[in-house]
């Protein structure tokens, strides 16, 4: 169905309509039900060997992840984009930094290589593509800050929306190059994996999602003050009496996505100081094992030295440490023994 022929028969946009109105979109149905049976499959192999995973890490992929991948194709925010341009430009920031905020909360590389044994071949493959120049490139925080910047302006300065808004497969690759890149950036900053380089420790990555955060707000402000109509042609045509003009449209459209950036940059912050957190105790807990394992063979050996002088087994004693006037055969020596001082 074309973007004119629903345009066509939609009443008012209210708050009402926004929440009840809803629509198939079977290209990202079908990609939120491949994302969700692997994660699924990962979390029933834990389980079958006994192996617990966080019920947190589930709920945010299932629900902010997939989530927002529902609500921003399917909801009325996809029902009306082709009429008006501030649910196209929510719809498509909650694709470029939401959805990918829920997914990487959800640590699925963790999962996936915890569900998968060493041994397997599908084990091999994504450890080798997790270490691979492509993705730790495509991942490097410059690289992908660049990216996403520059994915967003090239959807709303170029001619890529307004002939994504009249050709469909166009518009499902748009939401899924928004997502796409969005991940790019946001699952390195969060996932247990070593997607980033060694220099980029905890504190480097606040630092980093902080200027994410400043790089996140362009958009926005760009679009809201830009006095170029952003498909400009295709939204006048679609225009009701009951719509705002487009110019106030397009201004709704970009502090929308400011606002929203900036509302999402701070449990972005909190989630990468929780992991910051999370891996400062893991590394305390190692440290603290790796020192228990370390001193048990001198605490058993000098365990086992004590029985055996207290059963008189004949083990050699260790040599107590005598004052030095006792063992100084000096003069000094001598008359510390004979005036007592020893004693």
């Amino acid at each position: 169905m074309t973007g004119t022929t629903i345009a066509a028969g939609l009443p008012e946009l209210t708050a009402g309509r926004l929440a009840d109105s809803w629509q198939l979109d079977p290209y990202a149905l079908a990609l939120v039900l491949v994302l969700g049976g692997l994660y699924a499959c990962g979390l029933v192999r834990l389980a079958r060997r006994g192996e617990r995973w966080p019920l947190a890490r589930t709920a945010a992929f299932a629900g902010i992840g997939l989530g927002g991948i529902v609500v921003a194709t399917m909801s009325g925010l996809a029902v009306y984009d082709h009429e008006l341009f501030w649910p196209a430009a929510v719809q498509n920031v909650v694709l470029d930094l939401i959805a990918p905020l829920g997914l990487a909360l959800g640590d699925p590389l963790a999962l996936a290589l915890r569900a998968l044994p060493d041994e397997r071949p599908a084990a091999r493959w994504l450890r080798a593509r997790l270490t691979g120049r492509a993705l730790r490139l495509l991942t490097f925080p410059l690289v992908s800050t660049v990216l996403v910047l520059a994915s967003e302006l090239a959807v709303y300065f170029t001619p890529y929306f307004p002939t994504a808004l009249r050709h469909g497969p166009l518009h499902e690759l748009m939401y899924l190059q928004l997502l796409v890149v969005g991940s790019l950036f946001v699952l390195p900053m969060l996932t247990r994996e070593a997607l980033l380089p060694s220099w980029c420790s905890h504190p480097v990555r606040a630092l980093l999602v902080l200027v994410d955060g400043l790089v996140d707000a362009v958009p926005g402000i760009v679009v809201m003050t830009s006095s170029t109509m952003i498909a400009g042609g295709w939204y006048a045509s679609q225009h009701r009496p009951w719509d705002p003009s487009p110019e106030r449209d397009q201004m709704i459209g970009g502090g929308l996505m400011l606002t929203i950036a900036e509302v999402v940059g701070l449990p972005f912050l909190i989630a990468v100081f929780a992991e910051w957190v999370r891996s400062e105790r893991a590394r305390t807990k190692a440290l603290d094992a790796r020192l228990d394992r370390e001193l048990a063979p001198a605490g058993g050996t000098a365990t086992a030295v004590g029985t055996g002088a207290a059963g008189g087994s004949g083990a050699p004693q260790p040599e107590l440490t005598r004052p030095w006037w006792e063992t100084d055969q000096g003069m000094v020596g001598e008359r510390f023994r004979r005036h007592g001082r020893g004693g």
